[in-house]
């Protein structure tokens, strides 16, 4: 079992401080978020023999326990409602934005390897459809339909999620 608790460590490595980051925006406190990314990652080496994408089974259930984690503690809730300096209006108002967040991270973690690179080369990286043709190999035209689709998809999923356009 070497080789799965190799797997497990390099996972942990390139998505721990993306989980973390994830886990504060929903509990708005370091220390909970860092034992519910810890508790997310001890429930996957359970049953990664069965999971076949594990970062999206982490994004997944993370929001679960985070979500979890608040519904069980309601005054902590309300505490961080005061202190999240991200939160212009009620608590359930900044949840619903978190998790949105939460939904696309976990919907991009889920999508193919290469949509996700595409849509990291031109959101993330900022670039021109005839930069990413280059750097992939794809004609301007594949790649603006390959991007139109999956950002379709995306749209369509968080629709399907219950969230609606952004509210502003």
């Amino acid at each position: 079992m070497k080789s799965e608790t190799q797997s497990i460590a390099a996972l942990f490595e390139s998505e721990e401080s993306g989980l973390l980051r994830f886990a504060i925006g929903l509990v708005g406190r370091r220390m909970v978020a860092e034992e519910l990314v810890q508790e997310t990652f001890l429930r996957l080496h359970q049953v990664w023999a069965d999971v076949e994408n594990p970062r999206g089974w982490l994004y997944r259930s993370l929001r679960n326990l985070a979500l979890n984690h608040l519904r069980d503690r309601p005054q902590e809730a309300q505490l961080n409602e005061e202190s999240t300096p991200s939160a212009e209006g009620p608590l359930n108002e900044w949840l619903g934005r978190s998790e949105a967040i939460g939904m696309v991270r976990l919907l991009l973690a889920e999508m193919p390897e290469d949509d996700r690179n595409l849509i990291q080369l031109k959101y993330c990286d900022d670039l021109k459809y005839q930069e990413i043709s280059r750097k992939t190999g794809l004609s301007v035209g594949n790649v603006g339909y390959r991007l139109h689709h999956a950002l379709k998809g995306l749209a369509d999923a968080l629709r399907r999620a219950g969230i609606e356009g952004s509210g502003g």
